[in-house]
């Protein structure tokens, strides 16, 4: 498969906006030491444990990772929706069934993928949008491989 690797997408509503990471900066926020129930409500201990840096949590090689910011609703069945940040590792390898940030004929786009022998499948995590089988023919690369997303959950009035 055809690859470029300096060109830049000229696509002006990009599915993904791409930013680098620093561990040079860090964040210490206070952490709970209880489980948090999701099912009936458990009895507060009001205890915090040590602080966890996030940076040091949630990135694992810093020199490969990237923020993503999501533009768009291909992958809402994943959980990953307009807005959100996704955290890409491009020092993993891509194995089927992975989330990865994909540049394809010009454009980013992320998607599940799954690895066939002579092509790429691009799965999306919505009823609405195709699949999209990458061959030969295609300028393709995986650009990274998903390894968090984070999303708000705040909303306006209720």
């Amino acid at each position: 498969m055809t690859i470029k690797k300096n060109h830049i997408s000229q696509n002006r509503n990009p599915e993904l906006t791409i930013h680098p990471v620093s561990r040079k900066t860090r964040i210490k926020i206070p952490r709970a030491d209880v489980s948090i129930q999701a099912g009936f409500p458990s009895p507060a201990d009001d205890y915090l444990s040590g602080p966890i840096d996030l940076n040091r949590e949630l990135i694992t090689h810093p020199a490969s990772t990237f923020l993503g910011r999501i533009r768009g609703d291909s992958m809402i069945d994943a959980g990953i929706f307009d807005g959100d940040l996704v955290i890409i590792d491009k020092s993993l390898r891509p194995r089927t069934g992975n989330i990865a940030v994909c540049f394809i004929d010009g454009e980013f786009t992320i998607k599940y993928i799954k690895i066939q022998p002579k092509s790429i499948l691009l799965i999306p995590a919505n009823k609405d949008f195709k699949t999209i089988r990458v061959t030969g023919e295609n300028e393709f690369l995986i650009w990274g491989v998903v390894t968090y997303s984070i999303r708000q959950h705040r909303s306006g009035n209720l």
